[in-house]
């Protein structure tokens, strides 16, 4: 079989065995993929420093062994591609990095590779662990809306004075407010649509928002991918974003 060479985020990581664990990976080749690294846990001084490498977040160069109809794969060799000074420490960024974390294994469904989207995480990944506190509390927003759009529901339109209502389920800016009651408007789409607009991360230093209006953000972008995500279930990590992003 043969052996290829790719960077990996590790999304989940789950003991197998006694000695093993199951780590689930977005591969910059092959999108999500499941591996199997045995031995990793035996009682050792070397063991110890490998299985830090399948945290959450973690950004790898692999070597694996990829079979496209197998389920779950195996590695041939693995190591750090970035190592991080502030993400697993920092409580703020660790728990934005927990987002998009969690929000990547609610929305992506199947394996195909999306090279644009592995950039898109690592680049916020890297963020995360370098940017001030403004930047990273605007990250969630940011990436929520950044995700969406290359998944294929990027909202459309922008907040003026034609168009002042985002209807959520319809994925856009309306001239009036829709019969249901999924939609926002004031301050809350505005914000949406400006960030919506951003063409880099680095735009989003210098945006003041409030801790509530960033939770009612994040609720609506919520309702939002609910609408538009099969099964996506909700997320645990965003309760925690609500008590410590400022």
């Amino acid at each position: 079989m043969q052996i290829h060479t790719t960077k990996g985020i590790v999304l989940r990581t789950v003991k197998y065995g006694e000695t093993s664990i199951i780590a689930t990976v977005y591969t910059e080749l092959y999108g999500i993929q499941t591996y199997i690294i045995k031995g990793i846990r035996k009682v050792s001084k070397k063991n110890s420093t490998k299985v830090n490498c399948f945290q959450p977040a973690a950004i790898l160069e692999m070597e694996v062994y990829h079979h496209p109809n197998k389920n779950i794969q195996f590695l041939k060799n693995y190591d750090w591609s970035i190592i991080y000074n502030n993400l697993y420490f920092d409580v703020v960024k660790n728990a934005v990095a927990v987002y998009v974390i969690e929000l990547l294994q609610n929305c992506i469904k199947q394996p195909e590779h999306n090279e644009t989207l592995f950039t898109l995480i690592e680049k916020t990944l890297q963020t995360i662990d370098t940017a001030n506190t403004t930047l990273v509390s605007n990250i969630p927003i940011y990436f929520t809306l950044q995700l969406s759009s290359l998944l294929g529901f990027k909202i459309q339109g922008t907040y003026n004075i034609q168009t002042p209502v985002l209807d959520i389920n319809e994925g856009c800016f309306v001239q009036k407010t829709p019969q249901h009651l999924f939609y926002a408007e004031g301050n809350i789409a505005s914000i949406i649509s400006t960030i919506n607009a951003c063409k880099r991360i680095e735009e989003l230093e210098n945006l003041q928002l409030n801790r509530n209006l960033r939770k009612n953000i994040l609720h609506h972008l919520q309702q939002y991918l609910m609408i538009h995500v099969q099964d996506f279930g909700s997320l645990k990590s965003m309760y925690v974003l609500q008590e410590i992003l400022d």
